[in-house]
């Protein structure tokens, strides 16, 4: 016990004289709010934790940090909307840090991801048309014949196309969610 003792005291007195600097200090609590954001973030976007937590949790943190915490949950919500996915979760979470009505912005996204999806829906629909004129051309056909497009990199194609056309029309409502 001597021994871990005497080890213990020789560490305390060699980082006696060092100190965090001012910048160093900023910087780690920096990266911790980062974490906490983070956190928040996916805690509230995968249902474990209720908006009014989240809120409450933000409302604990001291002057200084609450505002950089809420914009920087409420930059990784507008960032995390996308055509494939209900949003109306995170969509909540936006209105409620942003303390205002986004009726409007919720419609454009909405009606947005509906015609991503029919156009997804229409183009997959059409190359397993096209697909199964093929196999009937090379004598495979029947009731029980469909064609895998998943795999198929025309597929891949058309609708790597059709998200970024997409993709670019949701960054546009993004970045007017984020000057409202």
């Amino acid at each position: 016990m001597a021994d871990i003792k005497s080890t213990i005291e020789l560490a305390m007195e060699r980082t006696k004289g060092m100190a965090i600097s001012r910048e160093e200090r900023e910087e780690i609590k920096e990266k911790e709010s980062l974490q906490k954001v983070t956190s928040l973030f996916y805690r509230y976007k995968e249902g474990h934790t209720p908006l009014n937590e989240i809120l409450r949790e933000i409302e604990k943190m001291d002057e200084k940090t609450r505002p950089w915490v809420k914009e920087n949950l409420l930059s990784q919500w507008i960032g995390a909307l996308s055509l494939s996915e209900d949003d109306e979760r995170i969509l909540k979470g936006i209105e409620s840090l942003k303390q205002k009505a986004i009726d409007d912005m919720r419609q454009r996204i909405q009606d947005l991801s509906s015609q991503y999806q029919n156009e997804k829906k229409s183009a997959e629909k059409n190359l397993t048309v096209q697909f199964t004129e093929v196999l009937k051309t090379e004598g495979i056909y029947g009731s029980a014949v469909e064609p895998n497009l998943e795999t198929a990199p025309i597929l891949k194609e058309a609708l790597d196309g059709l998200a970024l056309s997409y993709s670019a029309r949701l960054n546009s409502i993004k970045e007017q969610l984020r000057a409202l």
